[in-house]
């Protein structure tokens, strides 16, 4: 999926909350009740911020694997990166949830 596509998906997923987009890890990030959950980058995929707990879980999924920074550096537990073909479909909406989930709680909310 290209980028320009995910960002406006997720703006639609996302309308009627308080979204404010940031550009930020190379696309488009999207913060939501002041809290960052989720980045469209350049290369389609989608960055999440996901509760750290849940972690092996979630990487088991198709497509879901650690987010890395440009320089190969991980980002830490409370990120994942999913690939742009597992967002197809409702694929996006799941995603979303678990960062609408995920976010708060790694914030400690």
């Amino acid at each position: 999926m290209a980028a320009v596509q995910l960002v406006d998906r997720i703006r639609t997923a996302l309308a009627g909350r308080d979204v404010r987009e940031v550009p930020m890890f190379g696309g488009v990030s999207f913060m939501v009740d002041g809290r960052l959950v989720a980045a469209s980058r350049r290369q389609g995929d989608l960055l999440v911020r996901i509760d750290p707990a849940r972690r092996d879980e979630l990487c088991s999924r198709p497509g879901a694997a650690p987010a890395v920074m440009g320089t190969g550096r991980r980002m830490g537990d409370a990120w994942l990166a999913v690939a742009g073909e597992q967002l197809d479909g409702d694929g996006l909406d799941q995603w979303l949830a678990v960062a609408l989930d995920g976010g708060a709680r790694s914030a400690g909310v």
